[in-house]
């Protein structure tokens, strides 16, 4: 659902904490905007947007009939600022409050009654002051749910709040009072636990907005420096970066040369040397030397603010471990319910058994069936896999994309800009007729400083990293299409392609051979060379990243089956890209419809393929690979947000790293899907047999609501 739709309306709910209000929400809210299609949730920030013209009155009043309420979104600081301590810690007090109840009661029943009596003899009732504290330990345990759990009941679809408040309400009926206060305590903490660990993801996440500087120090026309808010600079003003000051806003640099520390947007582990010319992001830290930066985004369009808008966004894209659980949880607890209805009825219908023990014990089906653990084991795991990523530089744009690289059998990858760095370098000088290198660079270098081709800009950087002095040039002339000329030292020389060369009928048999050679490896070559004869070349290529062959071997051992590389480059090229890097098959000289119909041989043979690409050719492939990956430090717009996946620092490691991320992501998921419902199975049996009680069933649950909590979170780690 597109941000930018005009009808698009975000609210404010108060109570959203977990995938079972998002349920609850879709239910109610679903008729009216047209479609659940029409319906976007962000867990993490309490956050609903509604694609529809439905007034907002109507949408709050539907909110309401869920139990919780919406208001308009403001911007997150404003929001928080205008919630009151108790509407932030309404949850936490209830909870330490039901906590203390419950001692307090229980204490003063033992000290009463004794300590046998209170809590290890059925059927002897507390006294009454005992009695008013577990109350007032229930009242504060669900006085959260009593809403949800009434409307559940009016519209018949029972939930985990219905069936936690039915059973509390069943236990006090039979005066177990304790119990009673224990279930309400428990279920109560499980729900805060569940709200600290979505709190936790969210202040993950809101930790890298933190990361933006309150002030940008901007550039006057005068030269008058100002501190100001970053949303003050223009697009095209300048501001200062002080040497060990974080930079507020993306730009490109305009004077100064220093260090920029990236690690927090792209998980670079060293400083990346940025010169004029050079683009950096809001929120690296600037080394130890003073940029002047001209700003080229305004701050809510930083790559800073839109990975932190995605991350958040994120939620609304189920993963589909969450629709598993949540169809399953659909079904599950109405089942519960008839399963409890039966274990009231039967035994003591056909059997004979006391009513009184098998209503105790559909009371504790009840308790163990809350789907707490069960719910909440995905929707952690999920967010805090999301979060990892974005720490490590991964930028993953949806839940449904966390366990897609785990399940993938098969990677094509572009060429120029992800197996090798988009731009030419010499890798070859080869100087001839009695000239040096040194000569031959000054030459070429003299030349090609008045040239603005890319390979120009190559050579001349090669010759400034070995110390070549570059002299002047008298006469220099343009040759479109050809070259340029010019006399260096007084001596006319020229630089050109082979093409050129031949024109100038100087070239030589063993001058073509080495050139031809070098043209079927994939190199491009500057011929240099005087009215008597050919000085030297230059070779220059494309050259492969430093991480992209052992990436390729580490795909492999991360269980990638086959990696392909495909790209527009003739077959020369490709070739010789191949045999360096690794990869397993090459398809060259490909136009960007060629390039889908490649994936879809792919995913034809694999089933699941990523398609990883830097530029506007690639997009098409990539959205017809099952996972869409950009290269994001160089990757154009359009290939950006095709993606599904983002790698912010343009390091080709961070692609088998994301692999085994997912798979431990799923592994997780998993461990926690199973251990919550061997949980339910163990203690069904145990109520079947007569050997659990309510207050053991919420404990084991409670507690497995913790330890799945714990597992998910053990992601943020990595």
């Amino acid at each position: 659902m597109a941000e930018t739709n005009n009808q698009n309306r975000s609210y404010r709910v108060r109570g959203l904490d977990c995938a079972e209000e998002v349920a609850v929400l879709k239910r109610e809210l679903g008729p009216l905007v047209g479609g659940e299609a029409n319906l976007a949730f962000d867990v993490l920030n309490a956050k609903m947007i509604v694609a529809s013209a439905v007034p907002p009155e109507q949408v709050q009043a539907a909110v309401a009939k869920t139990g919780m309420s919406a208001e308009p979104w403001q911007d997150e600081k404003s929001a928080l600022a205008e919630e009151s301590f108790w509407e932030r810690n309404r949850r936490t007090m209830l909870t330490a409050a039901s906590g203390v109840f419950l001692l307090a009661g229980g204490g003063l029943h033992a000290a009463l009654s004794g300590f046998r009596a209170a809590f290890l003899e059925e059927g002897i009732a507390p006294p009454v002051f005992s009695i008013g504290l577990y109350l007032l330990s229930i009242l504060a345990g669900v006085w959260t749910v009593l809403p949800k759990a009434w409307i559940a009941a009016k519209r018949l679809r029972p939930d985990m709040n219905l069936l936690m408040v039915v059973a509390v309400v069943g236990a006090v009926f039979i005066g177990q009072w304790l119990e009673a206060a224990t279930v309400a305590f428990l279920f109560a903490l499980s729900l805060a636990l569940e709200a600290w660990s979505v709190g936790r993801a969210r202040r993950a996440v809101a930790a890298l907005m933190a990361l933006s500087p309150p002030e940008a120090r901007l550039i006057h026309p005068d030269g008058r420096e100002e501190s100001v808010s970053p949303d003050q600079v223009p697009v095209g003003g300048k501001f200062r970066v002080r040497p060990g000051d974080r930079i507020p806003l993306d730009g490109k640099v305009v004077d100064g040369t220093g260090g920029v520390d990236q690690a927090p947007i792209t998980g670079e582990s060293v400083p990346v040397q940025k010169s004029p010319g050079d683009e950096v992001y809001a929120g690296t830290i600037n080394g130890d030397g003073s940029l002047t930066v001209e700003s080229t985004k305004p701050v809510s369009e930083t790559t800073l603010a839109r990975i932190t808008r995605m991350v958040g966004e994120a939620q609304s894209r189920r993963a589909p471990s969450e629709q598993w659980v949540e169809t399953f949880a659909k079904y599950y607890t109405p089942s519960v319910m008839a399963l409890a209805i039966l274990f009231l009825l039967v035994p003591p219908l056909l059997f004979g058994q006391p009513w009184a023990a098998w209503f105790y014990r559909a009371l504790v089906l009840l308790v163990i069936a809350c789907p707490c653990a069960l719910v909440i084991s995905t929707p952690v795991s999920i967010v805090a896999a999301l979060a990892a990523a974005a720490r490590n530089g991964v930028l993953i744009k949806g839940g449904i994309f966390v366990e897609a690289p785990g399940k993938l059998k098969a990677i094509a990858m572009d060429k120029t800009g992800t197996l090798t760095l988009g731009k030419p370098a010499v890798v070859q000088v080869v100087p001839l007729s009695g000239h040096t290198e040194t000569e031959l660079l000054e030459r070429v270098a003299a030349l090609e400083e008045h040239s603005t081709h890319p390979l120009a800009h190559a050579v001349l950087a090669y010759a400034k990293d070995r110390g070549v002095t570059i002299p002047s040039v008298e006469g220099f002339k343009n040759l479109p299409g050809k070259g340029a000329e010019g006399r260096v030292r007084g001596t006319l020389y020229w630089v050109g392609s082979h093409r050129y060369l031949e024109e100038r009928n100087q070239e030589t048999p063993d001058v073509h051979e080495q050139l031809e050679a070098l043209s079927k490896s994939g190199r491009a070559v500057v011929v240099v060379g005087n009215d008597k004869h050919v000085c030297g070349f230059i070779a220059l290529a494309d050259t492969v990243r430093p991480e992209a062959k052992q990436a390729v071997a580490d795909l492999r051992e991360a269980g990638i089956e086959h990696v392909v590389m495909l790209t527009g480059d003739n077959r020369g090229t490709a070739e010789a890209i191949a045999r360096e890097t690794g990869v397993d098959e090459i398809h060259s000289e490909l136009l960007p419809g060629d390039k889908v119909t490649k994936v879809e041989e792919l995913v034809g043979k694999y089933g699941t393929v990523a398609m990883i690409g830097d530029g506007v050719n690639d997009a098409p492939a990539m959205g017809r690979a099952t996972v869409a990956l950009a290269m994001g430090a160089v990757g154009t717009d359009a290939a950006i947000e095709t993606a599904d996946i983002a790698l912010m620092s343009d390091d080709l490691s961070k692609l088998p790293w994301l692999v085994r991320h997912s798979r431990h992501a799923l592994g997780i998921i998993r461990q926690n899907i199973v251990f919550a419902l061997a949980v339910k199975a163990v203690f069904v049996v145990l109520t079947l047999v007569g050997y659990s009680s309510m207050w053991a069933a919420v404990a084991a649950d409670s507690g497995a609501t913790l330890l799945v909590v714990a597992n998910a979170l053990r992601l943020l780690r990595r």
